[in-house]
């Protein structure tokens, strides 16, 4: 895949850009080497004055980059501009919390037969970071941030259709005073990360993206022994039950398909609808998708923009034509509009079965497929009938049945009345499929860190306190 800029609106190429050679690449990794020197020595609240010095550059910045990801990948500048603005609340969030995410850890010393003993969280080193193109700045700041709190540097193998995006995120972090090579953008193709996940100097990895690229990643870090993160993508289900707020579910649920054009991970895809409330509710599903604006995702007006890529929207018909010609339903859209740009209409498909792609596949674009359940046992059958297990949306009034939703689907995140999102504070991944690691919260910062265990016996307590800060 070329490395360049190509509007999703129209399909013209802006922009093209020559990949690293290995040369470049050698260097890029030394001076990440290099930046790891000297960040791993500073402190938490000198990390943390440029980590906020980091965020006020995006706020001061937030058109000029939320206008630059809207041209990249085709999401609406409104949902641009609060991308911007999560990433910076994300840098405060971690400029605020790392010292505490990673102190030390103490143990009776008693117990261990020790005058001192503690668990102590260290940085590991270069970490290479590769990340899809559907939330190109905060997917990349969820690790750059924690990771160069931690003292890590981050090498970032961005989406090769979101370059621009990359060389902003690979000077943000030097323009806001850490050490040069802290975090830098490589322009590479997919065929460079085994060569770079191998070098030595590069510690672990981390990767948002498809479940045959977290495969081939994990294969590459087993062989070199590395740690890794892998987010990898969802399938998620939106449960809705008899005592439900059925027009409050039906709204978080328009919204839930088609945020960032229905290019999200943890976008709601499968609809388990109980028999008793079933036609309510998915008729005013219909009503609501169907209300949706698509049109230039510059416009304060449009709801929903183009799909990011050509390749993306030729998926999403294709499995769309393999849903009807088994037999479903399509009650609104379903067909992609003639003319330039690669846009695909709100679409609801009702009578899915087993045999359909979509009940097995993910489906990454403004399409929602809807069963019916006859008990809160099928509908929670159906939700863990996936290989994937990212996030899990359940809407019910019965604290029983919310009790046993959160023990019983399988997912990452489980969100009761209302719509799975990221949080800074609280830990974000999935389980079967969906990958494994957590990113955000004190769980995402430490796993770049290695947890040494520290044991001072007597003899050398006084030099030892006197030695440390």
């Amino acid at each position: 895949m070329p490395i360049a800029t190509t509007n999703p609106v129209t399909g013209e190429v802006l922009k093209t850009f020559e990949p690293l050679t290995d040369q470049q690449i050698d260097e890029a990794i030394g001076r990440s080497v290099a930046g790891f020197r000297a960040l791993r020595d500073t402190s938490f609240e000198q990390r943390a004055t440029w980590m906020r010095a980091a965020a006020d550059l995006l706020d001061a910045e937030q058109d000029e980059v939320g206008a630059l990801m809207t041209q990249e990948m085709g999401k609406t500048f409104a949902a641009a501009k609060a991308e911007v603005t999560k990433c910076a609340n994300g840098c405060r969030f971690y400029a605020g919390h790392a010292e505490q995410f990673l102190a030390d850890e103490p143990v009776e010393p008693s117990s261990v037969g020790a005058a001192q003993a503690y668990a102590r969280y260290q940085p590991l080193g270069p970490v290479l970071a590769v990340m899809p193109w559907n939330f190109p700045l905060w997917q990349a700041m969820r690790f750059a941030a924690p990771a160069l709190m931690a003292g890590n540097t981050g090498l970032l193998k961005h989406a090769s259709n979101v370059p621009q995006t990359a060389l902003y995120l690979g000077e943000l972090f030097t323009r806001a005073g850490f050490p040069p090579g802290a975090f830098q953008a490589l322009l590479v193709g997919s065929d460079a990360v085994e060569t770079i996940l191998s070098d030595p100097r590069v510690r672990a990895a981390t990767l948002t993206g498809s479940e045959n690229a977290g495969r081939s990643i994990a294969a590459i870090a087993g062989r070199e022994l590395k740690k890794t993160v892998l987010e990898l993508g969802g399938s998620d289900p939106f449960l809705v039950l008899p005592t439900a707020d059925l027009d409050r579910a039906a709204q978080v649920a328009t919204t839930s398909r088609c945020q960032n054009n229905g290019q999200s991970c943890i976008a709601a895809k499968r609809f388990i609808v109980h028999t008793d409330v079933y036609d309510q509710f998915v008729d005013t599903f219909v009503t609501h998708m169907s209300a949706l604006t698509v049109g230039d995702p510059m416009m304060d007006t449009t709801d929903v923009g183009p799909l990011a890529t050509r390749q993306g929207r030729e998926d999403v018909e294709a499995q769309v034509a393999d849903a009807v010609g088994k037999g479903a339903t399509v009650r609104c859209g379903g067909k992609a509009p003639e003319g330039d740009g690669w846009w695909y209409p709100p679409t609801v498909i009702t009578d899915v079965t087993r045999d359909m792609r979509m009940f097995t596949e993910e489906v990454f674009g403004p399409v929602a497929a809807v069963y019916r359940a006859d008990s809160m046992d099928e509908a929670i059958e159906l939700a863990n009938a996936t290989s994937y297990g990212l996030g899990a949306n359940a809407w019910t009034d019965d604290p029983q049945e919310q009790r046993r939703l959160v023990n019983e689907l399988d997912a990452g995140a489980v969100f009761i009345n209302g719509m799975v999102t990221s949080y800074p504070q609280l830990p974000f991944g999935g389980v079967k499929n969906s990958g494994y690691g957590r990113e955000l919260s004190a769980a995402g910062i430490r796993e770049f860190c290695n947890l040494k265990s520290v044991w001072i016996g007597e003899s050398g307590r006084a030099d030892i306190d006197a030695a440390t800060e």
